[in-house]
């Protein structure tokens, strides 16, 4: 049991540190926003309604959406900004609502009664109304916290790390104790913070001050506990980044970090853990971005928040460039490099040597039993229902397949890809759109319908470097021995050391690496 935690405990310093400041900092800037325009607009109906409409359109968009949108509206930055930006806003309402319902309830006798003593309206604000409006503006408040602190977990697939970090990477590799971790641990965080609150709640309610200091006092180290750097706690691992960082600084690497952005599913897991091994090796000081959506990943890397990862051909060519035709592979690599240098200066370093397509899946039951060879004969079946992960039904793939198969009164099931193989094995779907490098399609005797219309595009895995990173030729040449280096069969194999045999990512990198070309250093 030690063992299964030494994992997610190596990495709580950085991964709660990132949540509390997220989430601390998202709640102080909502309630600087929150408590000044919930006092105006308790005086000033024609505030309150528009205030309250705004802020009441942010929180019905769903949290990921909200966190995904900032991306793009930051300039595709990733990390800390958008995920705080979004959290701010998520963070309004509840403190907005309260503050104008407990400014309103209090009673007209006693702000005359406060008029009549000779105070000022200001006075009269924050001696007698705010007081007697204090539970309720600490019930928003507490509110506010709790949705904050839990949507923070949310906040992983812009790259901003948090207690997501643990539920995200547990999903996509059926690490069942991290995801729990990762739950356990916001939960607690939740609680924690709640439970002070409402102390100071008590506090301040029966006017005890020695009560509501300590309770500040605790919020106050927690924040500051926070804003500590992650390293201050940390040992080896980190005390090595910093002489890789020395030594990159004299080996061509700028004295900067190389960041490895990597998406959330097991093979990006292995491709990330892999480059970071070389890049080490070649002394770079290395940062992970893990758990990022394709087009955040992509924005990433244009800005120069990222400085490489691996992406597949297919889904540049479909998704990024909007293309429809297919040219060949060879064609839509030289196309493909070509776009991505000349629109944005991204270096397309080449192909791992391996494809991971998307490929149709039935299980081998259901092909003997309708006779199912090509993804034609799924149109015979009535109702037929096809599960994917969330991205696939609006990429062109998707509409290609839909047309030129007759698949339009299908059933589509958007699901996770940690869930798809169980749910097509289990009967739960007819079909899926399997990763053909994922082992499980072997484990689970799952049969690859034929394409012959050519709608599925090549997946070529091609390493891409950002127009910074591009400056910095040791990048490159560090990656380069990767090229052509890995085939289908070694990225299965790597990929069912996780998905089948429940083994960590490191040791998936590390079988990878020993199946290399000798000649790789």
């Amino acid at each position: 049991m030690m063992e299964a935690l030494a994992q997610p405990l190596a990495l709580l310093p950085d991964y709660l540190g990132g949540h509390l400041r997220l989430s601390l900092g998202a709640m102080a800037c909502g309630l600087l926003i929150a408590l000044p325009l919930g006092v105006a607009a308790a005086r000033n109906r024609t505030i309150a309604g528009p205030a309250l409409a705004i802020a009441g359109i942010f929180q019905t968009i769903p949290a990921l959406a909200l966190l995904a949108l900032m991306v793009p509206l930051l300039g595709g930055r990733i990390g800390f900004m958008p995920a705080f930006a979004a959290l701010t806003l998520y963070a309004i309402l509840p403190v907005l609502r309260n503050t104008i319902v407990g400014l309103r309830g209090v009673d007209p006798v006693v702000r005359e009664a406060a008029r009549g003593v000779g105070m000022t309206r200001a006075q009269s604000l924050f001696r007698v109304e705010l007081p007697l409006a204090l539970p309720s503006i600490m019930a928003g408040i507490r509110t506010a916290s709790v949705w904050v602190i839990g949507a923070a977990t949310l906040a992983t697939p812009v790259g901003a790390a948090s207690l997501g970090n643990y539920i995200f990477s547990g999903l996509q590799t059926r690490n069942w104790t991290l995801v729990i971790f990762g739950c356990v641990a916001a939960a607690l965080s939740a609680l924690i913070i709640d439970g002070l609150l409402k102390l100071m709640e008590s506090a301040a309610a029966r006017r005890r001050a020695g009560r509501a200091l300590v309770s500040g006092a605790a919020l106050a180290v927690i924040a500051a506990m926070a804003l500590m750097p992650a390293g201050l706690f940390a040992s080896g691992g980190d005390a090595r980044s910093a002489r890789s960082a020395l030594h990159a600084q004299a080996d061509g690497f700028g004295g900067q970090p190389v960041t490895i952005g990597a998406k959330a599913f097991t093979e990006q897991y292995i491709l990330a853990g892999l480059m970071e091994s070389v890049l080490r090796d070649a002394g770079a000081a290395v940062r992970r971005r893990d758990n990022l959506g394709s087009t955040v990943a992509f924005d990433a890397l244009i800005s120069g928040e990222v400085d490489v990862y691996v992406d597949y051909s297919g889904t540049l060519w479909a998704t990024l460039m909007q293309r429809e035709d297919m040219p060949g592979r060879h064609v839509m690599l030289a196309e493909i490099t070509s776009w991505m240098w000349t629109q944005h200066g991204v270096l397309v370093l080449g192909a791992l040597g391996f494809e991971n397509a998307y490929g149709i899946a039935v299980s081998r039951e259901l092909a003997a039993r309708r006779a199912l060879s090509s993804i034609t004969d799924l149109s015979a079946i009535d109702g037929v229902s096809i599960g994917a992960d969330s991205e696939f039904f609006a990429r062109a793939e998707w509409s290609g397949l839909r047309d030129t198969y007759g698949l339009a009164r299908a059933r589509t099931r958007a699901m996770d890809s940690t869930f798809m193989y169980t749910a097509v094995r289990d009967g739960e779907v007819d079909a899926i759109t399997a990763y053909t490098t994922d082992g499980r399609i072997t484990a689970f005797d799952l049969v690859i319908l034929d394409d012959p219309a050519g709608i599925l595009p090549p997946y070529d895995a091609l390493v891409l470097i950002s127009p910074a990173a591009a400056r910095r030729p040791a990048i490159a040449q560090a990656l380069a021995p990767l090229l052509n280096a890995i085939d289908a069969e070694a990225m299965r194999e790597a990929n069912g050391v996780v998905d089948l045999e429940r083994r960590a990512v490191g040791e998936a990198v590390e079988r990878l690496r020993a199946r290399l070309d000798p000649r790789f250093p």
